[in-house]
């Protein structure tokens, strides 16, 4: 069996989940039906700086929320995919879209919602926390939990392999601003 790290070497993308993968979880709900999530703002960083470096980053979530969009244009997520009742329909397009194979693919999920394109990717990956049907099939489990570190540590794990992650032996630290 051919470990995880070895297929990093090829990859050009990185397809998210939002809920239990970019956040805990939680979903606080107001009297006005507005809901609020909680991300993590070391996940968002490694987001960005992957974005600036020349990777493509997709979310494909089931969820829909104007706050999602907004989180992920901030970021510089130009291919958010929100409320997706099929991911798998949606992943395909992606993939024909930017001229990529499942090979170049990382994905992150948390749940059965995942499962399918999770099954089609080069590196499957999860949080802690995820469902023990995704762990089940996954490449990678972060050590951190959803929400919680784990998108940038698959964002990291593949920079740094990649030659691409922060050097501070640079004269241009381009990884400080944003």
């Amino acid at each position: 069996m051919i470990n995880y790290k070895e297929k990093l070497h090829d990859i050009r993308a990185f397809v998210f989940d939002f809920d239990g993968v970019m956040t805990d979880g939680s979903v606080w709900t107001y009297a006005d039906g507005e809901t609020v999530r909680f991300g993590n703002i070391k996940d968002g960083y490694a987001i960005q700086y992957a974005v600036k470096k020349g990777y493509i980053i997709a979310l494909i979530s089931g969820a829909t929320s104007k706050s999602i969009d907004n989180r992920m244009a901030a970021l510089g997520v130009e291919q958010c995919y929100t409320g997706c009742a099929n991911k798998m329909d949606t992943y395909r397009q992606f993939l024909k879209d930017n001229n990529l194979d499942e090979s170049q693919v990382v994905c992150m999920g948390d749940d059965i919602p995942d499962y399918e394109i999770m099954s089609h990717c080069a590196v499957a990956a999860c949080p802690a926390d995820a469902a023990t049907e995704i762990k089940e099939i996954s490449h990678y489990i972060s050590l951190y939990g959803g929400g919680h570190g784990c998108v940038r540590d698959i964002i990291e794990q593949v920079l740094r392999l990649q030659g691409n992650w922060f050097d501070p032996n640079k004269k241009h630290h381009d990884a400080l601003h944003w």
